[in-house]
C-alpha cells in the first residue's frame, strides 16, 4: 500500500475474494449463519489495520461465482453442490454479511471510509437500436424468476432495494430464505457505490409479444480464449440499466479479456486482440456516461497474468505477463498501449495515430 500511495496511485481493498478459510468451512462455511459474525470480526482486523491508509472498501467479489460455481454446480471451491434450499441460504448469509461489513467498515475506519461491493454483471443488450429491443433486453437483464443463483436482481435487490424480488420468491417457493427481524435492514445498509464485473454478454430482441428473444450467436462469433463472447455493447448498456433501476454510483471493477499470449522471438509480448477488444468496451462505456450513467472510475483485470480459480494458470488476463516457472514479467503490447491511453485521459482510444508511442 505504502509503494502504491508513494507511487501517486490510490488504494482499494477488496475484503472477501472466494477465501473462506479451511478452518470455517468445515464449521459450514456460509451456510453456517455465524460466518455472518465471522466476516465481521475479519473485516475489523483488516479495517483497523489499513484503513488509516485506505479508503475505498469492497466487501465481497462476485458473490453469484462463488455460490454458483462453488455450492451449486460443484466446479469451483468448496466443489459442493448443494440443494437448492441450501444454495440460497449461503446466499442469505452472504449478503448479511456484506451489510454487517459496510456497518463494521463505517464504525471503524480511520477515515471517511468509500464502500461498495462488486456483483458478477452478464448483460442482455439490445439487437437494434429500436425502442422494443431496448425495453426487451431490460428486461431480460433483471429477469429474476429463473431459478438460478446467476440472477442479478436476487443479490442486488435486497442490497440496494431492501428486499428480495417477487418474481425470484415466487420461482423458489418453499426453498427461499426466510429472513429473521432486521436481516433486510443490515443487507440494505446504505453504500456509497457498486462495483460491477461486466466481461460479456447476450443480444436480445423483441419477439411479436415484445417478450425477449436471444439473438442467434452466428458461427465464428468473436470469443475471447476463455470462449466467452466478445461483446463491447454490455458494458454500456450495463451500466445504463443498472443506473436506471438502482440509482447508485457505478465503478466498473473488472473488465478484460483471456488472451494466447506468450514471448515472442523479438523479447515482446504482442496481444493486439486485447488493445482492440479494450478500446471498443471502453468506446462503449464512454458513450453509456454520455447516456447518463454515474460511472465513477474502471479498473482493467487484469494487470498480471494470475491463477484463475479452476482453470488454474491457463487464462491469461494480464496486462502484463508472467513466466510462471521463473516469475519473470513482461509488459505486454496491451499495457503500453493502455499507459498511452490514461497518459492522454482517453484520447487515445479514438486517435490510432497515438498507438505510435507505445510501439517504440
Amino acid at each position: 500500500i505504502a509503494a502504491r500511495r508513494a507511487a501517486g496511485s490510490t488504494p482499494w481493498v477488496t475484503l472477501f475474494h472466494w477465501d473462506m478459510p479451511r478452518a470455517r468451512e468445515r464449521r459450514g462455511g456460509w451456510l453456517n449463519r455465524e460466518s455472518v459474525a465471522w466476516f465481521a470480526d475479519y473485516v475489523g482486523v483488516v479495517v483497523d489495520r489499513l484503513s488509516d491508509r485506505v479508503r475505498h472498501w469492497i466487501t465481497i467479489n462476485e458473490p453469484q461465482v462463488y455460490l454458483a460455481a462453488g455450492h451449486a454446480e460443484g466446479w469451483h471451491a468448496p466443489g459442493r453442490k448443494l440443494g437448492r434450499r441450501d444454495q440460497l441460504l449461503a446466499a442469505h448469509h452472504t449478503l448479511l454479511a456484506h451489510g454487517e461489513a459496510v456497518s463494521v467498515i463505517r464504525a471503524r475506519a480511520h477515515q471517511t471510509p468509500q464502500v461498495g461491493w462488486a456483483p458478477q454483471f452478464t448483460v442482455k443488450y439490445p439487437a437494434s437500436d429500436r425502442p422494443d429491443d431496448l425495453k426487451a433486453a431490460r428486461q431480460a437483464t433483471f429477469a429474476a424468476s429463473e431459478g438460478s443463483l446467476w440472477s442479478l436482481p436476487w443479490f442486488c435487490d435486497p442490497v440496494h432495494l431492501g428486499h428480495y424480488p417477487a418474481a425470484a420468491l415466487a420461482a423458489f417457493g418453499d426453498d427461499a430464505p426466510e429472513p429473521a427481524p432486521g436481516d433486510m435492514e443490515r443487507i440494505a445498509a446504505p453504500i456509497d457505490f457498486c462495483g460491477l464485473n461486466i466481461y460479456s454478454g447476450d443480444a436480445v430482441s423483441a419477439g411479436p409479444d415484445g417478450a425477449p428473444v436471444p439473438a442467434v450467436v452466428p458461427p465464428g462469433a468473436q470469443r475471447t480464449a476463455f470462449g466467452w463472447l466478445v461483446a463491447p455493447k454490455s458494458l454500456q448498456y450495463g451500466v445504463r440499466f443498472f443506473g436506471d433501476r438502482y440509482r447508485v454510483p457505478m465503478v466498473i471493477t473488472e473488465n478484460g479479456m483471456a488472451n494466447i499470449d506468450w514471448v515472442a522471438s523479438d523479447g515482446r509480448v504482442h496481444d493486439p486482440q486485447r488493445i482492440d477488444f479494450t478500446r471498443r468496451y471502453l468506446a462503449e462505456l464512454e458513450r453509456g456516461i454520455a447516456a447518463g450513467a454515474d460511472v465513477r472510475g474502471y479498473f482493467h483485470w487484469s494487470i498480471l497474468d494470475n491463477f484463475e480459480w479452476a482453470e488454474g494458470y491457463s487464462q491469461r488476463f494480464g496486462l502484463i505477463h508472467v513466466d510462471y516457472p521463473s516469475g519473470a514479467r513482461t509488459l505486454k503490447d496491451s499495457a503500453r498501449w493502455y499507459a498511452q491511453v490514461i497518459r492522454t485521459h482517453g484520447a487515445a482510444l479514438h486517435d490510432t495515430s497515438k498507438d505510435i508511442a507505445w510501439q517504440k
